[in-house]
């Protein structure tokens, strides 16, 4: 492909990604693959911080003793790029080897492609940079072209993922300068309300960075904005949706029931009965492409039947409790099911695979799996002092604890008082303060 950018651009480009800044960051508590010679595809929903965490990975890289020229962080969604080709950017690359000394007696350096899907050809730059060797490579951008399993079918096994989530609770907390600094179990009963107060916000407000702080009135149109683009750039353009009404009714349905049980075919009759016309394969393909998007997280049923999985009702949970009230019209507060998603996007975070489990009659939230720990039944509820809900809980986790023996049961709830009654010997109790805040909880 031909050099379309003249080299007096690239030159100015290039001066100006060496004189980048470190900034103010909020740190993220994202965990890098530790494999030499692959790339690392940072993914994530849209506005959820992949740039930033490009950063923040060079400034603690310059921070640990590595030259900071050698540290390149390139943004090609630039007016001035427009049209650039991969051998653009090759040119480009190899000019910062040329003007930076320690490049030139075969130094290593770390190159971040910011928006690569922007330049055509990319993939085939990247895989070249990895046979060389010398260059580490990152690589983020727009969730509508490059999403994981694109990244992986394009750069044939030569890249490992990272995903990005909107702010965790304690991620928010950073950013508010209130993280604790000490264990939960020694802060003072004062502190623990505090933490408590400050959780109810995030559930409300979400971890988006730019939600933060934001006036109500300010953080809806802005979290409806991003839902918008999400679905027209990352869903219908992308798969060119040919009923864009029916997508529409399923992620709005989807996304003002958190946490609620589904099926597409009790959707699909649904839409019948409106008039709408579709197909359920067509609404099985818009499920996943509101996945894919990272919109929503698809929990199914615990079974080692692939058929059991299929046939039984999923839950959908956003991407961001934030989210939530978006779509909320009745003027209902929905903190359990806020909470459920924290929980949920949590696990994700920690590397866990999530489903929902059940036991004869009984349901629990989560059965969560991590290769080489002992797997959790977690049931989550904000507040158990009516009889009713504490034995309904209590005897979900008995049940699900008799029928998977080596998991561990755990009751989470909003309020960091413990519970006024004995807890059955099978299960534990935490506070989801505690909890979100230390993985060993």
């Amino acid at each position: 492909m031909a050099r379309t950018i003249s080299n007096a651009l690239l030159e100015t480009k290039l001066a100006e990604c060496l004189a980048i800044g470190v900034g103010d960051l909020t740190r993220r508590d994202i965990r890098l693959p530790a494999i030499a010679g692959k790339a690392i595809a940072v993914v994530g929903v849209r506005r959820s911080g992949k740039t930033t965490f490009l950063r923040q990975h060079r400034a603690e890289r310059v921070e640990a003793g590595e030259p900071r020229d050698a540290h390149l962080l390139v943004s090609l969604e630039d007016e001035r790029l427009v049209g650039m080709t991969a051998e653009d950017l090759g040119w480009l690359l190899e000019e910062h080897t040329r003007v930076i000394p320690s490049l030139q007696s075969g130094g290593k350096r770390t190159v971040y492609l910011d928006e690569v899907q922007l330049v055509p050809g990319w993939e085939s730059l990247v895989r070249r940079l990895l046979d060389a060797g010398g260059t580490n490579v990152f690589i983020s951008g727009s969730s509508a072209k490059l999403l994981g399993r694109e990244v992986a079918t394009s750069l044939r096994g030569r890249s490992m993922d990272v995903l990005v989530h909107p702010f965790s609770f304690r991620e928010a907390l950073r950013h508010a300068n209130a993280e604790p600094t000490g264990a939960w179990r020694a802060l003072a009963p004062n502190q623990r309300a505090a933490l408590d107060a400050a959780l109810r916000t995030y559930l409300a407000v979400g971890g988006f960075p730019e939600a933060q702080g934001a006036d109500r009135r300010d953080r809806i149109p802005l979290l409806k904005g991003y839902i918008d683009v999400m679905l027209l750039r990352d869903v219908i353009e992308r798969h060119e949706v040919t009923n864009p009404v029916a997508l529409r009714w399923l992620q709005r349905h989807l996304l003002a029931n958190p946490g609620g049980m589904f099926s597409i075919s009790k959707i699909y009759a649904d839409l019948k009965s409106q008039g709408i016309s579709v197909a359920k394969d067509t609404l099985h393909a818009y499920l996943d492409h509101l996945a894919d998007a990272f919109m929503l997280r698809i929990v199914s049923m615990h079974s080692a039947s692939e058929r059991q999985r299929l046939v039984n009702p999923r839950k959908a949970y956003p991407i961001d409790p934030g989210l939530i009230p978006v779509y909320e019209r009745a003027g209902r507060v929905h903190n359990g099911r806020s909470l459920e998603t924290v929980v949920l996007l949590e696990l994700e975070r920690r590397g866990y695979s999530a489903d929902w489990f059940r036991a004869g009659e009984y349901d629990v939230d989560f059965f969560a799996e991590r290769t080489g720990d002992q797997p959790m039944l977690i049931q989550v509820s904000l507040d158990t002092t009516a009889d009713t809900t504490w034995e309904r809980e209590m005897r979900a986790l008995e049940v699900g604890a008799a029928a998977q023996p080596d998991a561990r049961a755990v009751l989470i709830t909003l309020d960091s008082t413990p519970p006024a009654r004995a807890l059955p010997h099978s299960v534990v109790w935490r506070a989801a303060s505690h909890w979100l805040l230390e993985e060993d909880a």
